[in-house]
């Protein structure tokens, strides 16, 4: 039952309409009244029109409900028909009173143009239909549109053309693609000893690696036990690697390659950094088609073990005579690797870890959690192990990592990207917001991105340039990580993805640095 009321005309019970049949029936009364009746229930305070529903007791109401019910064949059951019914009702309410706040703003406008007629009778000394203002009116916010559009228009192409050409002088080029992964590639690193090769850690239960100088594979590791492997770090000085993997061990194993007769460079494209085409889903197994035939490691010298989850992470301390695991277990374990025994569990993460960093000159370690949060851990000082807990981040921490001058970059999934400074950690020096998570590993002056990006930044947080990226050449999936290597030219900057490729770059750093 529904009670409406329609002006002077008294209360009239409508049983069986629809509420919004009802007020277009008042709407169509209205019009037709006459221009005196209009005018005196304009300055009416009360509402001309409320809709409310009667007081029915919780009985009636079920029994409406159990009359619909019955009526209509239908094979959900009778509880959730209705709970269905109930939305439905409160719905229904809520449309109501919208439509009423409509109404009563719509009479609030047309009150507020009659004011505005008055006030033009009053300028212009004749007498002006409400018509003819409203059109004076909107010709003038057209033309006031227009006018703001060109301005804002104007500049932001300045803005957009002096950025273009600050990072088209930039030299950013893709040089060397690295395929031969059947999967996605997790990790990418470059050893730190001659030779200087490349290794990538990729869901295909392998790791490879591979001449930067030529792109081919030269050595595949099958030592983890057909788990994905999650990360590829190398000794410091030896030819070791380091790998952790999805069957809850990390390994060590030794390495010895030859490197191939140099190949020239493919002739690629010279390309904006900002440029961006869109998306070329392309074959991805055409890169299976490059054969990967090379000699095989299967066996490792050390095999850590105790964590109860997959090692997501692993990397050497300094001196590499230690090395530190990060799992989904929640703790991260230090290791000695002549002996393989475990000598600390560092343990406080509330959820499971998502990386691990070691510092490069000092005995300190950066551990990452779901639990938002990163934690420093000092092994400086041998008879005290001193942890501090960062909370900078609103999600996920998926990386964070030490740079050559004494900071801490962190990614997260909540968009930002902070840099940390190590003698003054209460807060971030800078703070980089971007469109999308920073997978991992955002270090010195790079992020990359889960919508296929990588960006360059400085440790300031100023945006440097992009990465180009068309349909023919980048990534085409995620980038998962990135790495820097200043003695691997021409190519100073790696990076991977789920397109199963790895790609080396030319990033001219002094020339971007110049031109911010």
């Amino acid at each position: 039952c529904l009670r409406v009321r329609m002006g002077d005309d008294g209360w009239k019970l409508a049983q069986g309409y629809n509420p919004v049949w009802l007020v277009y029936m008042h709407e169509t009364h209205s019009s037709s009244s006459s221009a005196a009746s209009r005018q005196s229930k304009q300055k009416r305070k009360s509402h001309s029109l409320s809709i409310r529903r009667t007081n029915s007791t919780e009985q009636e109401r079920s029994g409406l409900h159990r009359e619909l019910i019955d009526a209509q064949d239908s094979k959900l059951p009778v509880s959730m028909r209705t709970n269905l019914l109930d939305l439905f009702s409160q719905i229904e309410r809520e449309f109501e009173s919208l439509y009423i706040e409509n109404l009563e703003l719509r009479r609030e406008i047309e009150t507020l143009n009659d004011r505005l007629a008055a006030d033009g009778q009053t300028i212009e000394g004749s007498d002006l239909a409400k018509g003819a203002l409203k059109t004076k009116a909107s010709h003038s916010t057209s033309q006031l549109s227009q006018k703001l559009k060109t301005t804002y228009k104007a500049s932001t192409s300045k803005i957009v053309s002096s950025f273009k050409a600050t990072t088209s002088r930039a030299d950013c080029q893709l040089l060397r693609e690295f395929v031969g992964h059947r999967d996605g590639i997790w990790d990418v690193s470059i050893t730190k000893t001659q030779p200087v090769v490349m290794g990538t850690a990729s869901a295909d239960h392998t790791a490879l690696l591979w001449s930067i100088e030529t792109g081919k594979s030269l050595l595949k590791y099958l030592g983890h036990q057909g788990q994905v492997f999650n990360s590829i770090k190398f000794h410091p000085t030896e030819q070791m690697a380091l790998t952790a993997s999805g069957d809850q061990t990390a390994h060590i194993w030794r390495f010895m390659v030859q490197l191939p007769t140099p190949q020239p460079l493919n002739d690629t494209t010279q390309t904006s950094c900002e440029e961006d085409a869109d998306f070329s889903d392309k074959d991805e197994a055409d890169g299976e088609a490059e054969g990967t035939d090379c000699p095989c490691v299967r066996v490792p010298i050390a095999t850590l073990r105790s964590h109860q989850g997959v090692v997501i992470a692993a990397d050497w301390l300094v001196g590499g005579r230690q090395v530190v695991t990060a799992s989904w277990d929640r703790a991260a374990n230090l290791y000695d690797v002549e002996t393989s025994e475990l000598v600390h569990s560092l343990t406080g993460h509330d959820q499971e870890l998502s990386h691990c960093c070691t510092h490069p000159t000092q005995r300190l370690v950066v551990t990452s959690s779901r639990d938002t949060t990163f934690r420093l851990w000092d092994f400086r000082d041998p008879s005290i192990h001193s942890v501090n807990v960062f909370q900078g981040h609103t999600d996920t921490v998926t990386s964070a990592v030490f740079t050559v001058g004494d900071n801490v970059v962190s990614g997260s999934d909540d968009r930002t990207v902070k840099v940390w400074d190590l003698k003054n950690m209460r807060s971030p020096m800078a703070t980089i917001r971007t469109d999308s998570a920073c997978v991992d590993e955002p270090e010195d002056h790079r992020s990359p991105h889960d919508n296929r990006q990588v960006r360059l930044f400085d440790m300031s947080g100023v945006r440097l340039a992009r990465l180009p990226r068309t349909n023919r050449q980048g990534h085409r999936r995620m980038v998962c990580c990135s790495v820097w290597c200043e003695d691997s030219a021409p190519c100073n900057l790696f990076t991977c993805g789920f397109d199963r490729q790895a790609i080396g770059w030319s990033i001219n750093i002094p020339a971007l640095l110049q031109d911010k």
